[in-house]
């Protein structure tokens, strides 16, 4: 029987937000199906980390959830002791593609992040059900696989000022008969993501824009000085554009249309994350800062207290 590991479970980040709205709106319990498709990943060289080359030999498959169906009620597909409808579970399947059918999950409020016997049982029984099973895209030697994800979202146990709700996905290997924990990747725009974007291209291209700073008028002689002064303002402003984004001018924002827009994003998403770099500084040092404010004021209290005694 078929028992190829994932090295990890992948999902889309609107889905689980809407899976997550989904969970907190429902007056009680959910569950439902996980809809996707498994892709083998074939191993990459790199000269950079060598370390990394160890398991490249054996077969790399990534579980990315694309969508989900969530009846609204709990035990939608089964019963209370975990036993599979395959009728019911078909009628589901009716409106999807049962080749992208990769798993199921389960909502459940102010309880431990672990699977139930009853998790359990379900996940077993979609695991022995060869009906289910679906190909692995980029591969043609690997074996089909069945439905073994499941996901698993709870809320905390105690209650807490801020709605905070917590998941975990996992993979029930047959050979072991448990549940293998798997990592999560919220798949998200980013360079790290493209892959799952593929290429595209505009259907209309973006106006021409002027990005160059405006030089000084002939036509008003008569404010020569407060334009001067003016002048010198935006560039002054200009210089402290160009020292945060490190070399990046204004007038180069005019490369992110046309034909170098490709080569010049990446450069953009390395002055984006310096960006968040310095702002997660300044924070640091805002709040070091109100936490000395805060300590004068406690010292002042004190002092106006020894005041108002000795008085």
């Amino acid at each position: 029987m078929d028992d190829l590991s994932l090295q990890k479970v992948a999902i889309s980040g609107p889905t689980l937000a809407s899976m997550l709205q989904r969970f907190s709106s429902s007056f009680g319990d959910v569950d439902g199906l996980l809809f996707g498709h498994v892709t083998h990943i074939t191993p990459t060289l790199s000269d950079d980390f060598p370390q990394s080359h160890t398991d490249s030999d054996s077969p790399q498959l990534v579980a990315t959830v694309t969508s989900f169906l969530c009846p609204g009620s709990p035990l939608s597909f089964y019963d209370s002791l975990g036993r599979v409808d395959s009728t019911t579970l078909l009628r589901l399947l009716s409106s999807q593609s049962p080749r992208h059918f990769l798993g199921w999950f389960s909502g459940r409020r102010k309880t431990p992040l672990r699977p139930s016997m009853r998790e359990f049982s379900v996940s077993r029984s979609l695991s022995f059900n060869s009906q289910f099973s679906f190909p692995i895209k980029n591969s043609e030697n690997l074996k089909n696989l069945r439905p073994c994800i499941f996901l698993l979202l709870a809320t905390p146990l105690q209650d807490q000022f801020i709605h905070t709700h917590e998941y975990r996905a996992y993979q029930f290997r047959v050979s072991t008969q448990s549940f293998d924990p798997k990592a999560i990747d919220i798949i998200n725009i980013g360079p790290a993501f493209r892959g799952h974007y593929e290429s595209f291209s505009p259907n209309s291209p973006f106006p021409m824009l002027n990005c160059e700073l405006s030089s000084l008028s002939a036509m008003n002689e008569d404010r020569d000085e407060e334009s001067l002064s003016g002048m010198k303002q935006v560039s002054n402003d200009q210089s402290d554009l160009d020292m945060c984004a490190e070399g990046f001018l204004v007038s180069n924002l005019s490369r992110l249309m046309g034909p170098e827009a490709s080569n010049y994003s990446s450069g953009m998403e390395t002055l984006y994350e310096k960006m968040l770099a310095k702002i997660d500084s300044l924070a640091k040092q805002v709040e070091k800062s109100n936490a000395k404010v805060l300590e004068q004021e406690n010292h002042n209290r004190k002092l106006r207290y020894k005041v108002a005694r000795a008085e």
